[in-house]
């Protein structure tokens, strides 16, 4: 069944959508042009962006409830709101509850079954994933979008969540089937529920409790796949939370133990793996500590293998980390002009990377190594042949410190300037400071011109 409801045409709903879109964009090509942008624009997207946001779910939501007057099966209703759940949990009555509501149960002091007024032996709740992948397939067949729980469920941590969250890093100290149960179930929840990622900062044991089946491994044969990859991606999760960027990456075992899932595991392991050193690299001292434990090499090598699943995690963590002055020597030795300039050359993620070697040509031994490995060429057939503004900008930028650190370059410019005018068009149509860069190596290359007549 086609998903269709008043709501998608509304066209009130619809034409502030289109004006809410336009102002967006007009406002991220100012600031993408101009160099010189005032830091409110950036407020003015921000504000923007959240309304179309807002906009959107509350498209869903009045979706949902409207398809939700259809006749819904009494297994899949929670006791206590009579709607249909979103959150299925388990209570220790074996009763099945949607949980932001057997939540405000149990917070306000109940210790029963609302249904079966039977006393609790505790008041853990577990996914009830089955009822869960019912209910996501009945919404399937009704054409319903079951919106995710984290959409709705913002309760304040619990006894219940934190008596749960507790039994969970236990069993990470126990035998495999529980470690892979529980690492299971921490990826989940932390996924879902934010405030489970915030009850890794109530305790310095925590992480390491988490980490414990990794770095208590003789061997990478003695890791299981499977465990590697949840304790790995609960990290990342993790991660996503504000208050927990210094304090995950400043436990000891974490950088080496992200170190080592880029180098093996399953591809989604060392994706997320990147995914997880990209997000912790949002703190300045993050990008120094990540740095200096010698994470660029593992990212470059991976970035070099070239799995598709990987590359934009990867190329955004390098993005991220070389913002960070001594970063960018330690890439350059690690050899990631080498791989981006092959990757480019191949097409892939283009955007991204010549974002990164844009960044990296601050560096001399950077700019030395372009030259010697052909970028000029490289990136003059890029301006010539992209309809990207922002690629064109990050080649001329590029090729302007070429030109300023390497005259031996200056033949392949001009020539290619006689033959094709390229430099001079961007210096006409690119964007401000492409514009700026383009006229700089023009000038230079015409001071060359008239020195040689001149000589």
């Amino acid at each position: 069944m086609a998903k269709t409801g008043v709501f998608d045409s509304d066209p009130t709903v619809m034409a502030k959508a289109t004006e809410l879109k336009k102002e967006l964009q007009r406002l991220v090509r100012l600031l993408v042009d101009d160099e010189d942008y005032r830091t409110e624009m950036i407020d003015q997207a921000k504000e923007t962006l959240s309304a179309l946001k807002e906009l959107k779910m509350k498209k869903r939501s009045l979706s949902l409830k409207l398809r939700e007057t259809l006749l819904c099966p009494e297994e899949f209703k929670c006791p206590l709101s009579k709607e249909l759940m979103r959150d299925p949990v388990v209570l220790a009555s074996g009763q099945t509850f949607d949980r932001p509501y057997i939540q405000r149960w149990l917070k306000a002091g109940n210790r029963t079954c609302p249904r079966t007024q039977q006393v609790l032996s505790h008041t853990i709740l577990t996914p009830n994933y089955l009822i869960r992948e019912m209910i996501s397939q009945w919404c399937k067949c009704q054409g319903i979008e079951l919106p995710n729980p984290v959409q709705y469920v913002n309760e304040e941590v619990t006894e219940a969540d934190r008596d749960h969250f507790l039994s969970l890093l236990e069993k990470m100290s126990a035998t495999l089937a529980e470690q892979r149960e529980a690492a299971k179930e921490l990826r989940l929840l932390t996924k879902r529920i934010p405030s489970f990622r915030a009850l890794f900062g109530e305790s310095l044991d925590a992480i390491p409790q988490l980490l414990s089946p990794l770095s208590e491994s003789k061997s990478k044969s003695g890791i299981h796949p499977n465990l590697q990859e949840d304790v790995i991606t609960t990290l990342l999760n993790l991660s996503i939370h504000d208050s927990n960027k210094k304090l995950v990456a400043e436990t000891p075992m974490v950088i080496p133990l992200l170190m080592e899932a880029l180098r093996s595991g399953t591809i989604e392991t060392r994706s997320n793996a990147a995914a997880a050193l990209f997000t912790l690299s949002a703190l300045d001292s993050n990008k120094e500590l990540i740095g200096k434990s010698g994470a660029l090499k593992p990212l470059i090598d991976l970035l070099d293998e070239g799995h598709t699943l990987a590359m934009k995690d990867v190329a955004s963590a390098l993005f991220n980390l070389c913002i960070f002055h001594e970063n960018k020597a330690r890439a350059v030795r690690d050899g990631a002009v080498r791989v981006i300039l092959k990757k480019i050359a191949d097409g892939v993620h283009v955007d991204e990377l010549l974002a990164i070697l844009a960044i990296l040509s601050t560096n001399q031994r950077a700019v030395e190594e372009m030259g010697d490995l052909g970028a000029v060429s490289c990136l003059l057939r890029i301006i010539r042949e992209s309809t990207c503004e922002r690629n064109k900008e990050n080649c001329i930028a590029i090729l302007h410190t070429i030109c300023l650190n390497d005259r031996t370059k200056w033949k392949a410019m001009k020539e290619e300037e006689n033959t094709y005018g390229t430099i001079s068009k961007l210096a006409q149509n690119g964007t401000a400071r492409a514009k700026r860069k383009a006229n700089g190596i023009l000038e230079r290359l015409k001071r060359a011109v008239n020195i040689t007549h001149t000589a």
